[in-house]
């Protein structure tokens, strides 16, 4: 049975592991309830949580794809270490399955990228960097 999921990183459309959704539905470019943090793991990909209220949360843009259960296999295979599939809120109030990384091991050990607005921002914003 297939499920509707969230993704907000190098599974997204023109990215690294966007091959990895071949089979898939794209459901529509969506955001999450303002209510989490992003971080870049090692400049790879991004690791977003959620946090509570007060804790200076952000709405993250991403993709919601409908995934097959094959399709969804060979995605969660593909996943960077410590990437879970867990609950995600959409802007809109829906809970879906999307892409988490443990709060415990982004803070304090990664930069957390979230006043770039998501991944693809700190990714332009990065390449937009004078190199030296």
């Amino acid at each position: 049975m297939p499920i509707d999921l969230f993704v907000n990183g190098t599974l997204m459309q023109g990215l690294a592991l966007h091959a990895n959704l071949a089979g898939a539905e794209l459901l529509g470019e969506l955001r999450t309830a303002p209510r989490y943090r992003v971080h870049s793991i090692g400049d790879v990909h991004p690791g977003m949580y959620a946090v509570d209220d007060g804790e200076g949360g952000i709405a993250v843009p991403g993709e919601l794809y409908r995934v097959p259960e094959d399709v969804l296999a060979r995605v969660e295979a593909g996943e960077p270490p410590n990437l879970y599939r867990g609950p995600v809120e959409l802007e809109d109030g829906r809970v879906v399955d999307g892409i988490l990384f443990p709060r415990a091991l982004a803070e304090g050990h990664h930069p957390d990228i979230s006043a770039y607005g998501g991944w693809r921002g700190y990714l332009e914003a990065r390449a937009s960097r004078p190199h030296s």
